[in-house]
């Protein structure tokens, strides 16, 4: 018997009002910085689970885009720094394209934030520092995965887990491997955006010439 066609699913009544806030010009920080240094902390302080974490959409050499979530793992006036192995998906688009796409969503205060700008890996010492903070297990785990790389099975990684921890052992030094470390994301523009009422969002954009220019121009977009 032939099977029965699968009835399309209409997900047109799947939808949400926004109405917490509002976003405006004369509330705006100086520098998009501040204002997300001021968005980061209040959703830390609303207990969201990990605040940190963002989409982080790349390009490859024949021009496919691809997205995957990271954690943020600091930032400051300097840029967003996250931690990888170079040798995956996203390492090897940006080591052809070193310019990327990130967004914060925080679907509870109605909130994201998109940033876009070029990538540089960290100082040699900032990744070696930041590995040394990372529990015993994740640094192992730089070490067991070929990331993005075809792997036969399960076991095979279970093996290698197994392999590394015999070769470092837990209370002895795990250093960095060679193929993993740290990029920052020095932003072009930053977008932040607040749901509002009608999806007549709010949408404020900072952007700048360079990234080493202290001067953002601040413009409303359209929702």
């Amino acid at each position: 018997m032939a099977e029965k066609p699968k009835t399309k699913r209409s997900l047109a009544r799947l939808r949400q009002e926004y109405s917490q806030a509002g976003l405006l010009e004369p509330e705006m920080a100086a520098t998009p910085f501040d204002q997300f240094d001021r968005w980061f902390e209040d959703a830390s302080e609303a207990g969201l689970l990990e605040v940190n974490s963002m989409s982080l959409a790349t390009c490859s050499p024949v021009g496919l885009p691809s997205v995957r979530t990271v954690l943020l793992k600091g930032y400051s006036e300097k840029g967003f720094d996250f931690y990888t192995n170079y040798e995956s998906r996203k390492g090897r688009d940006l080591e052809h394209l070193p310019r990327a796409a990130a967004l914060f969503f925080w679907k509870e205060l109605e909130r994201q934030i998109v940033l876009h700008g070029i990538v540089e890996k960290v100082h040699r010492d900032e990744t070696e520092d930041y590995f040394q903070q990372r529990p015993y297990g994740a640094r192992i785990g730089a070490w067991v995965s070929n990331q993005s790389q075809e792997i036969p099975n399960r076991e095979w990684l279970e093996e290698r887990d197994q392999e590394f921890r015999a070769k470092y052992p837990e209370k002895e030094p795990v250093p960095a491997p060679p193929h993993w470390g740290g990029y920052r994301l020095i932003p072009l523009d930053f977008e932040f955006w607040q749901g509002r009422p009608n999806r007549l969002h709010d949408r404020i954009e900072y952007s700048r010439p360079t990234k080493v220019s202290e001067d953002w121009t601040m413009r409303r977009l359209s929702p």
